[in-house]
């Protein structure tokens, strides 16, 4: 039995080879009791890919997430759990430490050479470079994200795994958000899985989208869009409207370029 960097046990994992991939799980299955949330769930994550994995509440999305990160050792059956060594995680909630400040929470734990200045870097990257001294509590919510990303990408992940973390943000912030995020993974090129309720989101930033039902892959969607992407596109139309059936809803108005953004599934 080998065991997964976060510490998560992987049945029948086969002997280290180079890797060729950021995520692989083959079969894997977690359960609670007498209740099966996780069906046998195949997936690959390539190196540099860009997934958004949705499903209603309950279908098992942050289960699925949390054993990637090595954060629930109860996944069990005859599979395979093989996930990249240096992998980053963003919550919904930023998880900085209120009692440090943004560039000390930002350098926290970080190994290697000057970790100091390499903190600076990454928040001037997120354009928080007049705020290092700050506590976070005088941030405002979009820029404690932005933190929380520049501490998720100043340790250069070869995966990024985020969950929801720009769910509890305004429209008008999300948007930012979203062209910020993308543009970090065009500088970094790490492979990130996007866990999110939010069709739209799914589909301007990821280049893959996956419907997660009842804990089994329903629907492996590839986005061929060209940057940048346009809400209005008859593409991201049809793709949308893909999805929405998949998750169950239909007769819903189309996506709009505006701050008003639609939240079907939320």
């Amino acid at each position: 039995m080998a065991t997964h960097p976060g510490g998560l046990t992987a049945p029948q994992r086969p002997a280290p080879a180079p890797a060729s991939f950021a995520l692989r799980a083959e079969q894997v299955v977690r359960r609670y009791g007498d209740r099966v949330v996780l069906h046998g769930i195949d997936l690959t994550l390539e190196p540099g890919e860009f997934v958004a994995l949705l499903g209603r509440s309950g279908s098992g999305k942050s289960t699925f997430l949390r054993a990637v990160a090595g954060l629930d050792d109860g996944v069990a059956g005859s599979g395979v759990l093989d996930v990249t060594e240096r992998v980053s995680l963003s919550f919904q909630d930023s998880r900085l430490l209120p009692w440090a400040r943004v560039a000390d929470n930002v350098a926290l734990g970080l190994t290697g050479p000057d970790p100091r200045s390499r903190s600076l870097t990454a928040l001037a990257e997120v354009g928080l470079a007049g705020r290092t001294r700050a506590w976070p509590h005088e941030l405002s919510g979009g820029e404690q994200q932005r933190a929380a990303l520049a501490r998720a990408l100043v340790r250069e992940p070869e995966l990024l795994l985020a969950d929801e973390p720009f769910g509890a943000l305004d429209a008008l912030t999300r948007i930012k958000m979203h062209a910020l995020l993308r543009e970090l993974y065009e500088r970094h090129r790490p492979a990130v899985l996007l866990v999110t309720h939010d069709v739209d989101e799914a589909v301007e930033l990821a280049d893959r989208v996956l419907v997660l039902d009842e804990g089994r892959i329903a629907v492996d969607l590839a986005v061929e869009l060209r940057a940048p992407r346009s809400r209005r596109d008859p593409r991201f139309q049809n793709h949308r409207d893909t999805l929405l059936a998949a998750l169950g809803v239909a007769g819903q108005a189309p996506a709009s370029d505006g701050p008003d953004l639609p939240k079907e599934t939320r």
